[in-house]
């Protein structure tokens, strides 16, 4: 198999070539012997091409040789077998030209297998000059000189070529300082103005002056159908332009300035006939805004040297005198010889600042990263789990005061108050405390332990739970520990479980503690040292409503972890219990009632309830006894479970009465709050 290979590179090259010659296969026209081998390889100078015509091709034919022609100039083609002058004329010769500046290079083998003598192949190769004026891209905008090895560019009368030696623009530069009247124009005005145009008249006159210019007739600088500008007039003073179209700017255009540069720049397209603009000077005056966002009266166009205004912010924003202390909204200015306004201070957006909401990461703003705080701006407010609900408005926007308001109106934020009452777990079976079942983990999870002295309570808020007042009685203020999350009051040490360390407890001031017959105002609050994690293993308890309570034969549940057994060894029960029991009539509690069999005193602030075989026993104390019934709350439409009652004292579970006496904690709802909104002011004061 013989193969013929040519290409098309693009390499530097150290020499000039020659600009014309001879490449053949070697033997040629004997013909090439087996394993023949030839490379040739010329490169065309800068500004010319390399052409080889192959004039006679006779090799060796094979089924692999493909023609195979690349329009991205690498490989030009594979050739092999025979084919004519006028075949290679018109299939191959016209791919054989290098880029300006590039190569051409040939490969020839042969191999063994020849049958017969093959004559080979003749190619002649020239160095041509390449014309850049016949490529569109030359970049010449007005005319193109081609010669030998390179063009160049020139340009009409009254044109120069640009530093990019390519295009062609106008001198139309000029410095009229000094003049206080004239005529400024586009270049060839009133003719079509030149394109590539970059003029700038510079205009100066002395400082008390100002500018004043007249835009003539005949207005016409290219814009496009949307009215952007393509070609444009603008000025140096102030925001003056741009300007386009054919609708000159109003005139007089006072420019407050003595001191205007004018710029006009086309581009390369367009016959638009230009502007003409005429100057003059008058006196400075200073103008009607002083500053922006702002209003200055007595209300005028244009004031005169010595005229005093009193500057006044539109509603959202304040003066910003850089060194002020208290934000106000206006000022006094006078105008000056020089046509300026002092003193001068800009109107900046009220700024209303992060809005001040407690730092327990309970109440958050939305994108808190880089929330918005300037006038006009919204801020969303959010609670920082499901575990808590947003009472108030969520969205608040900064007003021209520098407050947040809601869109009611509203000032004071909005706050996050734990969602009570809603167990994520809700018991539908029936259990005993004495003798009684075990409670699901987060069926109860406003329940919590305290271990010494034993007994229970309830979580009210994050901070705060509620129990009896015999539980605590006695115990100093920061000597208890609540556990809550659990049900298994024998593991205590796990991760699981809450821990809670009491800062304050607070028992309500009408108990008497030094009274064996009367368990009146049973009631205690305890304050944690810090705030819980609320989530479903740990909720709050919802506070009773007023007139509501344990009515006859209704049915509540109690909790705890007292006694489960009416036998000799009166076992602590290892597990959280709970039971559903009814309530008694109050003449049925002003029967006999007992404390270890010592008659007692039953008051307006207590109920009794129980059920045969289900009672709330020792060790129970100081837990919750809730309404609806555990199991019949949240699913039934019944509303979140409530606090109605803390276990608080009865008979001996052994005497079988099955009547325990609870706390009717709808009495001490406003103690309850007013107690816990009077420590929580004094913990702000003190910080």
């Amino acid at each position: 198999m013989t193969l013929l290979i040519l290409c098309l590179l693009l390499l530097p090259h150290a020499a000039l070539p020659s600009l014309l010659g001879w490449v053949q296969s070697p033997g040629y026209p004997r013909g090439y012997s087996p394993y023949a081998n030839l490379s040739w390889s010329r490169c065309a100078p800068q500004g010319h091409t390399l052409s080889l015509k192959i004039i006679h091709l006779d090799l060796e034919d094979s089924h692999d040789c493909e023609n195979d022609i690349f329009s991205n100039g690498n490989l030009l083609s594979i050739l092999c077998g025979k084919r004519t002058f006028e075949e290679l004329q018109y299939d191959v010769n016209p791919l054989l030209i290098s880029a300006p500046g590039g190569c051409l290079s040939l490969s020839f083998h042969s191999d063994y297998s020849n049958v017969k003598r093959h004559t080979g192949f003749r190619g002649f190769y020239t160095v041509q000059d390449y014309d850049e004026c016949d490529d569109p891209d030359n970049q010449c905008t007005q005319f193109c000189h081609n010669f030998i090895g390179g063009y160049r560019c020139s340009c009409r009368h009254g044109y120069h070529l640009d530093t990019d030696k390519h295009t062609c623009t106008v001198s139309c530069t000029e410095d009229l300082s000094g003049l206080k009247k004239g005529v400024i124009s586009s270049p060839s005005w009133p003719g079509p103005y030149a394109e590539n145009a970059h003029c700038l008249y510079t205009l100066s006159v002395e400082d008390h002056l100002q500018l004043e210019l007249h835009f003539g007739d005949g207005f016409d600088v290219d814009q496009n159908t949307d009215g952007q500008c393509i070609d444009s007039v603008v000025t140096s003073s102030g925001t003056l332009g741009p300007y386009c179209g054919r609708t000159p700017p109003s005139s007089p255009l006072l420019t407050h300035s003595n001191h205007v540069q004018i710029r006009f720049t086309s581009d390369g397209f367009g016959s638009n006939n230009g502007f003409s603009v005429s100057f003059k000077t008058r006196a400075k005056v200073c103008p009607g805004v002083v500053t922006a966002q702002s209003s200055a009266a007595p209300r005028k166009a244009e004031y005169q040297q010595g005229e005093t205004v009193t500057v006044t912010c539109e509603l959202g924003y304040n003066v910003d005198t850089y060194e002020q202390t208290l934000s106000m909204s206006e000022y006094e200015t006078t105008c000056q010889k020089s046509g300026v306004w002092s003193p001068i201070y800009s109107c900046e957006p009220v700024n209303c600042g992060i809005p001040n909401i407690p730092d327990d990461g309970i109440l958050q703003v939305a994108d808190s990263d880089n929330p918005s705080t300037m006038f006009g701006d919204e801020i969303e407010f959010k609670c920082s789990s499901k575990y808590y609900t947003l009472q108030g408005e969520d969205t608040y926007i900064c007003n021209g005061s520098g407050l947040w308001v809601s869109a009611g109106g509203n000032t004071e934020m909005p706050k996050c108050f734990e969602v009570c009452g809603k167990p994520e777990t809700d018991g539908s079976s029936a259990g005993r405390i004495l003798g009684g079942k075990k409670a699901k983990l987060g069926e109860i999870p406003w329940q919590l332990l305290i271990r010494s002295p034993r007994g229970g309570a309830s979580l009210i808020n994050d901070r705060w739970a509620v129990t009896a007042a015999h539980v605590v009685d006695g115990l100093g203020q920061t000597s208890l520990r609540l556990f809550g999350g659990l049900v298994e009051g024998k593991k205590l040490q796990t991760s699981d479980v809450v821990v809670m360390d009491a800062e304050k407890i607070i028992i309500h001031p009408n108990y008497d503690k030094l009274s064996a017959t009367n368990f009146d105002n049973d009631i205690a609050l305890i304050r944690f040292t810090s705030r819980v994690e609320l989530g479903p293993n740990l909720l709050p308890i919802c506070l009773p409503e007023a007139n509501g309570g344990l009515k006859e034969n209704e049915q509540g549940t109690v909790s705890g972890w007292g006694i489960t057994e009416r036998d000799s060894s009166m076992v602590l029960s290892r597990v959280l219990q709970y039971a559903h029991i009814a309530g008694y009539s109050p003449r049925e509690c002003q029967k006999t009632p007992q404390y270890n069999n010592i008659p007692m005193v039953f008051t307006n602030n207590m109920f009794c309830a129980g059920a045969e075989g289900m009672d709330s026993c020792k060790g129970d104390s100081g837990g919750p006894l809730v309404l609806p019934m555990l199991g019949t709350g949240n699913k039934n439409n019944r509303g979140p479970y409530r606090l109605e009652g803390i276990v608080s004292w009865g008979a001996n579970c052994e005497v079988k009465q099955y009547k325990g006496y609870y706390t009717k904690v709808e009495n001490y709802v406003d103690w309850i709050k007013e107690t816990i909104e009077r420590v929580e002011k004094e913990e702000r004061m003190d910080e």
